[in-house]
């Protein structure tokens, strides 16, 4: 994408964009032939209040380079142009990836030099090429937003932090602590990343078409930012990890995925297939600290890791 001129680049700095209202949105709808898909979680956002409210709470500096996930039509893309100094859209769907240029440059052309557009799949891409986004903002796709945070959280590792916006119950269970009923798989692989909280409620009247649920906003930072970042994210973070851990990711998902697989389950017999047997299952809990008889949603992100490295350390045992 080509340089902003300083001339441009101050100019853009002092624009603002016309953001999208609900009449907006259905006409750019009707002139695009776009009609909502449920299989791709589509509902627009045509609440300019709701779009204010998100980007503020992102504090987007200056010299920020955002990553927006399903823009759509491009009404929180608007109001993201404002504040960042670029916003990389990623867009699944070819006619809503090829208008949003044209909807940028007609309500916001000051600010279009600030816009790349890529068309692909969220849950696949790989890291944009060039200078890498330090954050996600986002209206998620309901279907598929937790698959889609962790795989960006992964393949995209300059994404210190994310505010994103995701079903009401999608934000319980990813924001979840050990113990509660909506603790589960997502709540202990997003902790691995870092720390999350639910900032607020959003109504399911600022969306065309309508969900049938409401939806929520979660705050998310990076453990290795957690302290940097703090202020200019403006939400308050746990500490981060007292020490690497020793193993993979992928060993630590293996493990929780196993924990969770039966939740009436205790960790003895969840564990007895990947361990190899229950008395194998067993011991590695035990060199692990972690009782055997609890179950797998009692325990933290911590207990996970732990679990892995007395695995590995077992496994290196039998091989020896």
């Amino acid at each position: 994408m080509a340089a902003v001129s300083d001339a441009a680049g101050s100019q853009a700095g002092r624009a603002r964009a016309k953001l999208l209202g609900p009449s907006d949105v259905r006409s750019l709808a009707r002139r695009l032939s776009v009609r909502p898909a449920k299989r791709l979680g589509q509902n627009f956002v045509i609440d300019p209040g709701t779009i204010r409210r998100i980007v503020a709470q992102a504090r987007l500096g200056p010299d920020e380079v955002v990553l927006e996930v399903g823009p759509g039509l491009g009404s929180l893309t608007l109001g993201l142009l404002e504040a960042a100094r670029r916003v990389i859209a990623v867009e699944v769907d070819p006619v809503l990836a090829a208008g949003l240029p044209a909807t940028v440059e007609q309500r916001a052309l000051a600010l279009a030099p600030r816009l790349e557009v890529i068309n692909a799949d969220a849950l696949t891409m790989a890291a944009p090429p060039g200078e890498q986004p330090t954050v996600l903002v986002a209206n998620l796709p309901y279907n598929v937003a937790v698959p889609v945070l962790l795989h960006l959280l992964e393949a995209i590792p300059s994404i210190g932090r994310a505010l994103i916006m995701v079903q009401a119950e999608v934000a319980d269970r990813m924001c979840a602590s050990p113990g509660t009923r909506t603790y589960g798989v997502p709540s202990v692989k997003l902790a691995w990343y870092g720390s999350a909280r639910r900032a607020w409620t959003v109504s399911r009247t600022v969306f065309w078409p309508a969900p049938n649920v409401d939806s929520a906003v979660v705050a998310f930072t990076r453990w290795f930012c957690a302290v940097a970042n703090a202020d200019s994210a403006g939400v308050s973070f746990t500490r981060p990890p007292p020490r690497q851990p020793t193993v993979s990711r992928a060993a630590v998902f293996a493990v929780i995925d196993s924990a969770f697989a039966q939740r009436r389950k205790t960790l003895r017999s969840a564990l007895a297939s990947l361990a190899g047997s229950v008395q194998a299952a067993e011991a590695v809990l035990r060199d692990a600290g972690v009782d055997p008889s609890l179950r797998g949603e009692a325990l933290g992100v911590a207990q996970y890791i732990r679990i892995a490295e007395a695995a590995a350390r077992a496994r290196t045992i039998i091989e020896s």
